[in-house]
């Protein structure tokens, strides 16, 4: 798959995490977050089955112990990312939520040098302040003291960014990235089952309330968008990956606007702006250097 093709996916599944962020709010209004969150992932399950056994049929080896632990680490560190986002929209905006879980988009190339001993593009690091300003641009540019929502929706990124660093390394090793995206919502629609039957109520009648959300939320925003996540990281590294999937930020401040009635400043949009230039320096920049640098070389 071509790289550009790739950052399409990636893109695609920022705009629809964008819109999860509404459905994860207004979920919650009938039923609790560890009940959403094993619901959806439950939904997503059944709805990537069929796609997984097929692609399990095709394999022309099987998915190895290595592998298989690693999949099962990166369905408890995003379960663990879930918990944390999913309690701080209790108590934090659907903006605010996207543009802290946004802070990912920092962490990545930091965790991926420190840990990974792994340099990124040197463009990467001009297109994550970028993105950094555009996110906090977007957020109205106000830096006020943290509640407890956009504190636990901190801790939410960090996970972020261990799940992307994760993915991008799983998802290249397996080959198998319908089998790990198969495991990471199986463990997420177990762990969230089965910690709501012990510390929420579960009532039938709330749970058709929230329907829509979940649906929406387990074939789209984890489904499908989880999927294309793990799909398009197979083909560039981590650090350009979390600057696409960013993008979430944008379309849950604009989704939040639209449909909750969120306010957007004017500010804002510049904000969203610096996030589509960061984007396209990472895209165009690595092919106009490489242009220069052949032609220097012809020149010689």
């Amino acid at each position: 798959m071509p790289r550009h093709t790739a950052n399409l996916l990636l893109l695609l599944s920022g705009a629809i995490w964008g819109m999860g962020f509404v459905a994860q709010s207004t979920a919650m209004e009938a039923i609790g977050p560890l009940l959403f969150i094993g619901l959806r992932f439950l939904v997503a399950t059944l709805f990537l089955l069929p796609f997984a056994w097929f692609e399990h049929r095709r394999a022309t080896a099987p998915v190895t112990r290595g592998n298989r632990i690693g999949f099962l680490q990166i369905g408890l560190v995003l379960f663990s990312g879930m918990v944390l986002q999913q309690y701080g929209l209790l108590y934090t905006t659907v903006t605010n939520s996207g543009f802290l879980t946004g802070l990912y988009v920092v962490m990545v190339p930091i965790l991926t040098l420190l840990v990974l001993r792994t340099r990124p593009h040197p463009l990467v690091w001009p297109a994550v302040i970028m993105t950094f300003i555009g996110i906090f641009l977007l957020s109205g540019a106000r830096v006020t003291t943290l509640n407890r929502g956009d504190a636990l929706t901190l801790g939410c990124a960090l996970f972020w960014a261990t799940q992307v660093i994760l993915v991008g390394r799983y998802s290249v090793a397996s080959g198998r990235p319908l089998a790990l995206s198969l495991v990471q919502f199986s463990v997420c629609a177990v762990l969230g089952l089965g910690a709501a039957v012990m510390f929420e109520p579960i009532a039938l009648p709330a749970i058709r309330a929230a329907l829509p959300e979940i649906l929406f939320a387990g074939i789209f925003a984890s489904g499908i968008a989880f999927t294309l996540q793990v799909v398009g990281q197979r083909y560039t590294t981590a650090p350009q990956a979390a600057i696409f999937l960013s993008t979430e930020s944008i379309f849950a401040a604009l989704f939040g606007a639209l449909l909750l009635g969120e306010f957007v400043p004017a500010i804002g949009y510049l904000g969203g702006l610096l996030i589509f230039l960061s984007i396209l320096l990472v895209e165009v920049g690595p092919v106009i250097a490489a242009r220069r640098r052949l032609a220097t070389g012809r020149g010689l």
